[in-house]
């Protein structure tokens, strides 16, 4: 509905900005990325996502068109709120999330305050062919193998093995053919382990 605004910076906080547009002041959840964009400028233009809840209407503010992309797609994960999507965009760039999902980097994003294993994996799980589509991102070749490690390793955890005992493993069966793909490195480890 509001796509975006051009008016007046009169506040601005770590948290919030105000923007005044034709003498209506508009209240805007930002994140720290946005923050540090934001110029001390009398007159900004910024990017806005509306939220619509059943109790209440929030306005979300990006100084860049890609935040916003990137936190609209966070939305769209079971899970990840809008205070997690914002706190993931303070927390990283709107790049760093972009590339950490493309790759399957799972570490990164569960570095994020408040996000756990499961919602990280669901974030690359659910997002992984969107980004690659919208950004026309190729999987880069040299971390697919570590992406098939990081993948592998993290399902052998979901499964009830330890991380250091499937760790082994699967360095072992990588070592043995490191182009295999994940399903059949968990395979080869459930053998050894």
């Amino acid at each position: 509905m509001i796509t975006h605004l051009r008016g007046k910076l009169v506040e601005k906080n770590p948290t919030y900005v105000v923007v005044e547009c034709n003498g209506v002041g508009y209240f805007l959840h930002i994140s720290l990325h946005t923050f540090s964009l934001l110029k001390d400028q009398e007159n900004i233009h910024i990017y806005t996502h509306l939220l619509v809840k059943e109790d209440s209407h929030t306005l979300f503010g990006f100084a860049e068109r890609s935040e916003r992309e990137i936190f609209r797609l966070l939305l769209s994960v079971s899970g990840v709120g809008s205070s997690t999507a914002r706190t993931m965009l303070s927390s990283l760039s709107p790049t760093d999330v972009r590339d950490a999902i493309a790759n399957g980097d799972v570490a990164t994003i569960q570095g994020v305050k408040g996000i756990g294993a499961k919602t990280a994996q669901r974030v690359i799980l659910d997002l992984k062919d969107k980004i690659l589509k919208v950004y026309d991102m190729g999987e880069v070749s040299l971390q697919s193998n570590n992406t098939n490690k990081e993948e592998a390793l993290s399902a052998l955890e979901v499964l009830g093995f330890t991380r250091k005992q499937s760790e082994k493993v699967v360095d072992k069966v990588l070592g043995q053919d490191a182009s295999l793909s994940v399903e059949n490195i968990i395979k080869q480890a459930l053998k050894n382990l």
